[in-house]
């Protein structure tokens, strides 16, 4: 088949901050980027529950749509995972999604353990265990009404291109997420389910990456990897295969790229994660708490009337002492909105460790702590896998912070490759461009983004091997 000179694609990414329409242009050799349309995002406590506004994201999307020139040759839809929206027998919404930070998840995790076992979950669906899970939020709704009526289960990406298309199904990547989906079968955990309560009749039909859902406005809708992070990781400007990712935002996802699931004890024990990939790939990974640290201590000093720009925490923290505290980003108290800084000392205090006083030494605190969550966990997946890691892609909001990326370097001792931090955007197109027979498979497509775009290398200059994360102190 011939192939066209060129094709311009639109990537819809929303995330759990801010959405956009990102109209992608294809010249047959390099991709450009335009901003047609952004928007924020932000999650709304309602009768206390914390919930999204879906019906105001749906709104925003077809505004961003319609804004774009001309008729691009498709569109694709990502966001963030394990959220969800339930659907009635007539289709219709049944309440608003709820976010993964509310509190409807605390005891859930125990409750699943009483009717199956942690190891027999894990054997099932091969995801880290996180409170946040689509699973356990489920199991928060067993008796229900809402669970009661529910015809349907859609996943946030699944939800709004049933409203684009009118296609009721889960994409792949995404769906693995739930903590409810056999990476084997490619299809839900029924057996589980079913022993939890909860109703396995609403689950549709899984589809990969690259599937044609229908049209919209005569715009041919696709599935990419709907899962933000996984069309993060298909837009990694990768040059060999023993490379490890981080997709670094307001989580961090830290990991290698696999051809299969590792479901075994080993994994168990380190609690890893086998998210859905595109083209047969799997992510092997963990969730690190990320920017959010960062992002919920500048909320609180702005409300002491200390406003900080992200350089401008950059350039408080490099002026800090270094490695005076750590603290483990994925510590609890750090997972829901608050006090952070106050957080952050506890936890030193409760370690024995010296207790940050200062605004630079608190931002110096959460980026080294997060370098070495990121050292522990590739260390982790090695020791897992045998795998060398040559280098470190860095790609998302965080590939702009080179005190970050500089650390890492330095923590894990291998060298950062930063950039493109629309790398979310650029796999969502790779792989409407693929399914459109412009590219003709995913390592073409990553050599375009590398001829694209200019990466930035950081060499490992530390020595960070006495360092350890802290234990907290009973």
């Amino acid at each position: 088949m011939m192939t066209k000179k060129s094709a311009t694609v639109l990537a819809i990414d929303l995330g759990a901050e801010s959405g956009r329409v990102m109209a992608v242009h294809f010249d047959g050799s390099r991709l450009q980027l335009e901003e047609v349309y952004r928007f924020s995002n932000h999650a709304l406590l309602v009768n206390g529950s914390l919930q999204w506004d879906i019906l105001g994201l749906w709104r925003e999307v077809q505004v961003g749509i319609g804004r774009s020139r001309g008729r691009p040759a498709s569109l694709a839809v990502d966001t963030w995972g394990v959220d969800f929206g339930l659907l009635d027998r007539n289709g219709n919404l049944i309440g608003n999604p709820v976010c993964y930070r509310d509190q409807r998840t605390e005891g859930m995790m125990d409750a699943v353990f009483e009717r199956v076992a942690k190891a027999d979950v894990f054997a099932q669906t091969g995801i880290q265990f996180m409170a946040i899970n689509t699973l356990y939020q489920m199991m928060s709704l067993v008796g229900s009404p809402h669970l009661q009526i529910a015809d349907r289960f859609l996943t946030v990406p699944d939800l709004l291109n049933f409203w684009l298309t009118g296609t009721q199904v889960c994409e792949f990547s995404n769906a693995t997420t739930t903590q409810m989906l056999n990476p084997y079968s490619g299809y839900w955990a029924t057996e589980m389910l079913d022993t939890l309560g909860i109703p396995t009749h609403i689950f549709p039909e899984v589809v990969q990456p690259g599937t044609h859902l229908g049209t919209f406005n005569a715009i041919p809708v696709l599935a990419p990897a709907c899962h933000d992070t996984g069309s993060a990781v298909a837009g990694v400007p990768t040059e060999t295969e023993n490379f490890a990712y981080i997709s670094s935002g307001t989580w961090s996802l830290v990991g290698l790229e696999v051809m299969g699931p590792v479901v075994n004890q080993a994994a168990l024990t380190i609690n890893a994660s086998n998210e859905g990939g595109v083209y047969g790939t799997f992510r092997l990974l963990k969730n690190v708490m990320g920017l959010w640290l960062l992002q919920q201590c500048r909320a609180t000093w702005q409300k002491a009337g200390r406003a900080y720009s992200y350089a401008e925490l950059v350039v408080l923290a490099e002026s800090a002492k270094a490695l005076q505290s750590i603290v483990d980003p994925n510590d609890d108290r750090f997972l829901p909105p608050g006090d952070h800084p106050a957080h952050i000392r506890d936890f030193c205090q409760r370690s024995g460790q010296l207790l940050p006083q200062t605004d630079a030494a608190i931002a110096r605190c959460v980026f080294e702590s997060l370098a070495l969550a990121y050292r522990d966990v590739l260390l982790d997946l090695q020791a897992l896998t045998g795998r060398t890691i040559e280098v470190i892609h860095v790609v998302g909001g965080g590939a702009r912070n080179r005190l970050l990326n500089q650390l890492t370097a330095d923590a894990t001792g291998i060298p950062v490759l930063a950039g493109p931090t629309e790398a979310t955007v650029i796999g969502n197109a790779l792989v409407q461009l693929i399914s459109l027979g412009e590219l003709a498979h995913l390592k073409e497509g990553r050599q375009r983004v590398a001829n694209s775009y200019r990466l930035e290398r950081f060499e490992p200059q530390g020595e960070w091997r006495s360092v350890k994360m802290p234990v907290l102190q009973v």
